[in-house]
C-alpha cells in the first residue's frame, strides 16, 4: 500500500510493502500508530473468490446489487481498507454523516475493494470501527470502476437513476500523507448530500482524495 494524490493504480505487492512506511510516518508526524496488518493467512474466503467472478458480495458470500430496488434519494459508497490509517481515522466522520443523512433518505454502503481482505477480517473491522451500515466486498472492482475511485477512503454518490454525481474525498482534512488540518475547511460529501436532501439540481463533481491506493490486482 502507498498513499496517493492522483488517479494512479499500483500493484498489490507495492501496496503491502509500503504499509509499514505509512504507519511509521503517521506515528512520527502526528503521534499516531499505524493500524495492524491485513489478513496474513494467505487464504481468501469463498465469498471473496466468488466475487472476483460475479461482482460485489456480502460477507456471507451472497451477490449484492446496491442499485436494484433502491428507494433512497441517493446512494453513498464509502471505500475503505482495513490497514489504511487515513481510512480508519475517518470512521467517526462516516458515522456522523450516516446518522445525519440516513434518516433523510440517503443510503450508505461500506465497500472493501482489496482482494487480500477476507469476509471475517472485514466483519471484525466493521465491528471495531462501529460502522452502522452494511459492508460489502468488491475485489473484482465492479463498484470501484463504476464509482471512478482510486484510494481509500474515497466516497461516491449516485442518484436513483444510477447517475454518478460525486466522487472524491470526504472532506479536505488531509492535504497529503502526514499533513492534516485540525478541522476541515470544506466538507465536500456533506455539501453534496445536503443538496440531494433539499432537492437541488446537482451536476457531477469530483475532488482529489488523499489515501491508500486501491490495488489494480483482483
Amino acid at each position: 500500500m502507498m498513499v496517493q494524490t492522483g488517479p494512479k493504480h499500483v500493484s498489490l505487492t507495492e501496496r503491502i510493502r509500503n504499509v509499514v512506511a505509512i504507519a511509521l510516518t503517521w506515528a512520527v508526524s502526528i503521534g499516531l500508530a499505524g493500524c495492524g496488518p491485513g489478513d496474513s493467512s494467505g487464504q481468501q474466503s469463498d465469498a471473496v473468490k466468488t466475487a472476483h467472478e460475479s461482482g460485489p458480495r456480502d460477507l456471507a458470500g451472497n451477490p449484492v446489487d446496491p442499485f436494484r430496488g433502491n428507494t433512497n434519494k441517493a446512494i453513498v459508497f464509502i471505500f475503505v481498507a482495513n490497514d489504511c490509517p487515513i481510512s480508519n481515522r475517518y470512521a467517526p466522520e462516516v458515522r456522523r454523516l450516516y446518522e445525519r443523512f440516513h434518516p433523510n433518505g440517503i443510503g450508505f454502503w461500506i465497500v472493501h475493494p482489496n482482494s487480500d481482505e477476507s469476509a471475517e477480517a472485514v466483519r471484525k473491522h466493521s465491528e471495531e470501527f462501529q460502522y452502522p451500515m452494511q459492508a460489502i466486498l468488491d475485489p473484482g472492482h465492479v463498484l470501484v470502476h463504476r464509482a471512478r475511485v482510486h484510494v481509500t477512503p474515497e466516497a461516491a454518490v449516485f442518484l436513483p437513476d444510477g447517475r454518478l454525481v460525486y466522487h472524491g474525498r470526504i472532506d479536505d482534512r488531509y492535504v497529503e500523507l502526514g499533513r492534516d488540518r485540525p478541522d476541515p475547511t470544506k466538507q465536500d460529501l456533506q455539501d453534496v448530500l445536503d443538496a440531494v436532501v433539499k432537492g437541488d439540481a446537482i451536476q457531477e463533481t469530483s475532488t482529489r482524495a488523499v489515501g491508500c491506493y486501491i490495488s489494480e490486482e483482483p
